[in-house]
């Protein structure tokens, strides 16, 4: 059975991350791998995380299973952060996930299951698992302009131009905020003009949501999200409590469902369940137990809400520092974006022969296309990072 498998090429990332532990220099920077870091290098645990599972620890009385759609408290809670307000229409309908890449494949996996003819699009570029797990489906992708990276920007006429085109019944693959891996959002004005395309053409949205909180407030993070799901007769939302909550292991996610009305909800969310049932039977609990619990104090939540904005205030700062380091060094490199992008993520707007020529001559590890995780720029190594930058340049 096994004879003609050939050798899967290691996951860029993973790979990254390997070199990145094999390489001796006491000066390297990883600015690949997609987690946050703190300005000691480390991923910590949130301090409001960890009360929350001593909450847990002494209290919970059973590990037995959870049902198909996981706890109806978190799933609760968490459509009402998603959505920024309290939710009580039966045409939403949230259920518990492993994080949110699980999400995205319940979803995807429910678009094939209703259609063998749809085509989804997603942004060029977008998060590098998002076509695999498409295909791993089987349907079809096609892609839609979205970054202009001669003038590191959104390259917003082309995206709405291409909009217009897509066919009614398509779906289209949008990133909630902090895009993966440019950083660079629509303005609200421009979600609006995207919004209506999408009413107008009867395409359905299918929003990944990996990042809430971390390019400005929660609710101002899911002003897209909030405006489409007004407006839209159906769309899928696939959540993440990955970065929010620092829970990258844990895998807490969840998927939400917006219908027509509250029947076609019904109905959806029972062929949702089939989907989960085949897939992972019931969903984990741990992480999901853990926000549950924070989401649903409000003592808690403030807390909580404290630390996220620590988390987002750095990356904004990191943002700067290489911008003002990079001007300091007078060069004709316009490294600007870097403070008009979001969240932990931007291309940085070298080639890929210089990202390679970075990591060989001064071991600055990023990704090939020059993503890089802001989150791994500290004080310490901010200079050698432009200096590298520079020299490369």
């Amino acid at each position: 059975m096994f004879e003609d498998f050939s050798l899967v090429p290691p996951d860029p990332i993973l790979k990254l991350i390997v070199e990145h532990k094999n390489d001796s220099r006491t000066n390297k920077i990883d600015l690949g791998v997609g987690v946050f870091r703190d300005a000691t290098g480390n991923t910590p645990i949130m301090e409001v995380v960890k009360e929350a599972e001593h909450y847990l620890l002494d209290t919970q009385q059973s590990k037995a299973y959870i049902g198909l759609a996981g706890d109806a408290d978190f799933n609760s809670a968490m459509q009402n952060l998603i959505l920024d307000q309290n939710i009580t229409d039966d045409r939403f309908s949230t259920i518990q996930t492993a994080g949110g890449s699980t999400s995205l494949r319940v979803a995807i996996e429910l678009m094939r299951k209703s259609s063998k003819d749809l085509t989804v699009w997603v942004s060029e570029p977008t998060w590098n698992n998002h076509i695999p797990i498409l295909d791993s489906v089987g349907v079809k992708v096609a892609k839609y302009p979205y970054y202009d990276a001669v003038n590191n920007q959104l390259d917003f006429e082309k995206l709405i131009e291409c909009l217009n085109k897509i066919p009614s019944g398509d779906v289209v693959l949008l990133h909630a905020c902090c895009h993966n891996p440019t950083g660079m959002d629509p303005s609200p004005d421009q979600w609006k003009v995207i919004t209506d395309i999408i009413v107008k053409r009867n395409i359905i949205p299918f929003i990944d949501n990996a990042y809430q909180g971390l390019a400005n407030s929660l609710s101002e993070d899911a002003f897209a999200v909030k405006l489409m799901a007004g407006k839209v007769r159906e769309m899928l939302i696939a959540s993440s409590c990955s970065k929010n909550f620092g829970l990258y292991r844990d895998r807490a996610g969840t998927l939400t469902i917006v219908s027509e009305n509250a029947k076609t909800n019904l109905h959806t969310r029972s062929h949702v369940l089939k989907i989960v049932r085949t897939m992972c039977s019931v969903p984990p609990d741990h992480g999901c137990a853990v926000v549950s619990h924070i989401l649903n104090n409000d003592k808690l939540r403030n807390r909580w809400i404290i630390e996220l904005n620590a988390v987002k205030n750095r990356l904004k700062e990191m943002r700067a520092l290489l911008n003002q380091a990079l001007n300091d060094r007078a060069t004709e490199f316009d490294s600007s974006h870097l403070i008009k992008a979001n969240g932990m993520f931007s291309y940085l707007g070298v080639t890929a022969e210089q990202v390679q020529e970075m990591k060989i001559k001064h071991g600055v590890y990023m990704e090939g296309a020059g993503r890089i995780n802001v989150a791994g720029i500290t004080k310490e190594n901010v200079n050698i990072l432009a200096d590298a930058i520079v020299d490369v340049l």
